[in-house]
């Protein structure tokens, strides 16, 4: 025992114990096990791990320090060659082949198109084929039996509410059954145009695009007959359509979901009809993706193209559609759509392949928001993004003297400009913008009054025209 004394004194004297890190066989250890002597294989490859770890994540700390708040809207791509395309290229062929491999063929949509007509109801009044929810399910359930799990997706009940029902709820077969088949189509389609979309970013580029039309060719009915010389100008030719409407920016890509859900695949895909029996010459010419249509293209510039040099002058462009369309709307086509020649200095335009195709598609499409817009650039003389009387004024008088010189009665410029301005509407009495054309409905209608006298001749003469149009109908 202490006295008071001691006791008092007892915690002053007592030894400190020291910290662990200052302990000499501690710090041995550490730097025993820091250095990796005496682990096994699995460790090593672990610690080796952690380290690449630790260092990739200093070196991201370290790059948004430098770039402060502002995030990082590139991700550089892997080199050509190296592992990480490897493995990403490896890992994109097995999600599309499980894809692929989930897609119903063609054994299996007829599989199933045979158990909707043999478990459907026929409707007394309209004689259509039905199938109310009970019939649904059981068909569901016959089709996972003979065709397997695949299918079972199709038969959701969401998928059954989306048809329209009569009054004892049951919905039709046939739009259900092209429900599936459009749904198979377009997957189909997806997975093939991601494989041949080489950096995997959701784009296609031109020569992708024409590399998905060229493997289509011998699937579509139209096309088998294709000569082999005429292939790789027409992928070039239907390609482009793609570009001008899913690519309006022009930035040499168009979006994969953007051409799966725009109207020119549903027109490409139009071609599997056989074309002697299901489809008349005027639809094959309408019809951009026809072969008819293709080579009327093609034909038509080289018919412009009267010295052969591979473009088109302002001269040979005046040629046009018989030389109906005016002049200043020639110049301002090459001011806004034609790029500068290599040759002369630069201070020559001559329009290629590729912008005469632009071209026409936007004068074949005017009524499209991308063909009117193709267009309005060139009808914004002040480049202001609207148009005032003054420039509906300039745009029309050559439209005039085109009318006056084909022997047509004399107009008033004034009334003319009334008319286009009754016609659009506009939010702002004073002009007329992009927005203006697209919302009243005859955007196509005024450009087409503003460029070319034909244009304008076929809206002086719509109710003549109309009535022409009718009287084959009555006969």
């Amino acid at each position: 025992m202490y006295s008071d004394g001691e006791a008092h004194d007892a915690p002053q004297t007592q030894r400190k114990i020291p910290p662990a890190s200052s302990m000499l066989w501690v710090r041995n250890l550490r730097r025993f096990i820091g250095s990796g002597a005496g682990l096994g294989s699995e460790a090593l490859m672990e610690l080796e791990t952690k380290r690449i770890l630790l260092d990739i994540f200093k070196d991201k700390q370290k790059k948004s320090a430098e770039a402060g708040t502002i995030p990082s809207f590139y991700k550089k791509k892997p080199e050509e060659g190296s592992i990480s395309q490897r493995v990403q290229r490896l890992a994109k062929y097995r999600f599309l082949k499980k894809q692929s491999d989930l897609l119903l063929n063609a054994d299996d949509l007829d599989a199933m198109w045979v158990c909707l007509r043999e478990n459907c109801v026929i409707d007394d009044a309209t004689g259509a084929e039905k199938m109310n929810y009970e019939d649904f399910c059981h068909i569901a359930s016959v089709c996972t039996e003979q065709i397997g799990p695949k299918c079972r997706r199709f038969f959701s009940p969401s998928n059954f509410m989306k048809f329209e029902k009569d009054e004892q709820g049951r919905i039709a077969i046939l739009p259900f059954y092209l429900y599936v088949m459009r749904t198979v189509s377009l997957t189909q389609a997806r997975i093939d145009m991601s494989e041949l979309d080489e950096d995997s970013d959701g784009f296609l580029q031109p020569h992708e695009m024409e590399a998905y039309i060229r493997g289509l060719i011998p699937n579509l009915a139209q096309l088998r007959t294709m000569d082999a010389g005429f292939v790789p100008m027409y992928c070039r030719i239907a390609a482009h359509k793609f570009f001008f409407f899913c690519d309006p920016h022009r930035r040499g890509k168009a979006c994969i979901k953007k051409v799966l859900l725009s109207n020119c695949l549903q027109e490409l895909m139009e071609l599997h009809q056989e074309s002697e029996e299901e489809v008349t010459d005027t639809e094959q010419a309408e019809n951009w993706f026809s072969q008819t249509s293709a080579r009327r293209v093609c034909d038509m510039f080289i018919a412009l193209d009267k010295d052969s040099s591979g473009s088109l002058s302002k001269h040979e462009l005046r040629e046009y559609a018989d030389g109906t369309l005016t002049e200043i709307f020639i110049e301002r086509v090459f001011d806004e759509h034609v790029r500068r020649g290599k040759s002369c200095g630069g201070k020559t335009r001559e329009m290629d392949f590729e912008s005469f195709l632009d071209f026409n598609l936007a004068l074949e499409n005017k009524d499209t928001p991308e063909g009117l817009t193709y267009l309005f650039r060139c009808l914004d003389l002040q480049g202001r993004g609207y148009l005032t009387t003054a420039d509906i004024h300039s745009l029309f008088r050559d439209v005039h003297h085109k009318w006056i010189d084909g022997g047509n009665y004399e107009l008033c410029i004034e009334d003319v400009r009334d008319e286009i301005w009754d016609m659009v509407k506009p939010v702002d009495d004073l002009k007329i913008t992009l927005v203006d054309l697209l919302a009243c409905k005859q955007g196509g209608t005024v450009a087409s009054m503003l460029i070319d006298v034909r244009g304008f001749w076929a809206h002086d003469n719509r109710e003549n025209l109309l009535q022409e149009e009718e009287e084959p109908e009555e006969e």
